[in-house]
């Protein structure tokens, strides 16, 4: 079996610098007529699509595409301006029976469904890169150490919702299209060659049969320091602050964080400023802000202030599932073992088949078994506990027999007391 991370090791020829699209940069399309020709020739285009597509995120409220590049033979590299073309439906439509190729599918998605693009088949190379084994598997590093060309990437982080786009940004994010066709034809051979091409198959399909993800409970939970907060008071400002921030992010279609930091929240949880005077003296509230802003932020501490005890958000999510690993050994030590020997035979099945542990078999499905194990630990009822969890077919064939087998281990025996 082929060993990728080997293979990128090995010495190589020094990557060729990949500058200019092959047919140049291609013009912006923002216009519905533009669009028309765009999607009569990608329609009549052959092959699987690449697609890619650049968000504004730290400069713009939620994740919402700025900047949609398709590439696919007999039809060339396409850019296409989703605030000039809000609807991409006609596109995907035309797009429905073709293969698309995505780097981190997950990524781009969501985005690419709110504008009417979501396709029925997929290739990931990311994904694929993960399963084939390479150590490292972001764009630039796969296209180099799989094709030999080096990407220019420093405009990833750039504020792509800015108009008109520079020609530079244009050029990088054409060039993301430009060889993610011929990097899909590289990783399926790869794949096929160390007997994994059936096992990144049925990850693309799930991938593309997921549903949308469900917004998530209580968000303002994930707020970053929220872990020094402990006071029902002091979380009922975090959640207060946190909504208040989001509403003004979402009207003025700006990042969060670039109008109140996480770090800022926490603070005043903490500290409670009885009013505005005191607020702006905590970091996160200088000078810069302007007296409207900071009697936002203190009506939002107010009002957590104000709040019945009974209203007031509890120290943690309701949660259903296994506590914490952490926890084991105190509340169960039985499933402690289990779990122990558990992530031992994955992490070794893992390293024999050169994947990641989580590739193989997610860490949350591998806790909820070991918590909560079926009455008779046979293969037939592991195999029926990993598929209601999500486990694909290839990942149930392989860990089945291990974890049958590591739930059957037993914490060490309480050594005897001495005789009185």
């Amino acid at each position: 079996m082929t060993d990728a991370r080997e293979t990128a090791t090995e010495a190589a020829p020094a990557p060729v610098p990949l500058l200019d699209p092959r047919e140049g940069i291609p013009p912006v399309t923002a216009s519905p007529e533009a669009l028309a020709d765009i999607v009569a020739a990608f329609a009549a285009g052959s092959g699987p699509v690449a697609v890619d597509a650049e968000r504004a995120s730290g400069y713009r409220y939620g994740q919402r595409a700025y900047l949609v590049q398709l590439r696919r033979t007999g039809a060339g590299t396409a850019l296409i301006d989703p605030v000039g073309c809000p609807d991409l439906s006609t596109l995907g439509a035309a797009l429905t029976d073709t293969e698309w190729v995505l780097h981190a599918a997950t990524q781009d998605l969501p985005c690419l469904d709110e504008i009417g693009m979501r396709p029925k088949s997929l290739f990931d190379t990311e994904l694929a890169g993960r399963l084939a084994g390479f150590p490292r598997v972001g764009l630039g590093a796969m296209v180099e150490n799989v094709l030999g060309f080096a990407l220019e990437k420093g405009h990833s982080a750039v504020d792509w919702s800015t108009r008109p786009l520079p020609e530079p940004w244009l050029r990088y994010a054409a060039l993301d299209v430009e060889l993610l066709v011929d990097l899909r034809d590289a990783l399926e051979e790869e794949l096929r060659e160390q007997g994994k091409l059936d096992w990144a198959l049925q990850e693309f399909s799930a991938i593309a049969a997921a549903p949308p993800p469900s917004p998530r409970v209580d968000p303002w939970r994930r707020t970053s320091g929220m872990h020094k907060v402990r006071r029902r008071r002091q979380i009922g400002v975090v959640r207060e602050l946190w909504n208040a921030r989001d509403q003004a992010a979402q009207e003025r279609d700006i990042s969060p964080g670039r109008i109140l930091t996480d770090a800022a929240i926490v603070t005043a949880a903490l500290e409670g400023p009885p009013n505005v005077t005191v607020l702006a003296t905590l970091p996160g509230f200088g000078h810069r802000m302007g007296r409207r802003q900071l009697d936002q932020w203190q009506a939002a501490i107010d009002r957590a202030r104000a709040l019945p005890e009974r209203e007031l958000p509890q120290p943690g999510p309701a949660y259903v599932g296994p506590p914490p690993p952490r926890a084991w050994a105190d509340k169960d030590p039985v499933a402690a073992a289990r779990l122990s020997a558990a992530r031992a035979a994955v992490s070794k099945l893992a390293e024999e088949l050169n994947l990641p542990q989580e590739n193989l078999i997610t860490p949350d499905t591998v806790r909820r078994l070991c918590w909560d194990p079926p009455a008779e630990a046979t293969t037939e009822e592991v195999s029926a506990v990993l598929t209601g969890h999500g486990a694909r077919a290839w990942q149930v064939g392989l860990t089945t027999p291990i974890l049958t087998a590591a739930l059957a281990a037993q914490p060490p025996a309480a050594p005897e007391a001495p005789a009185p």
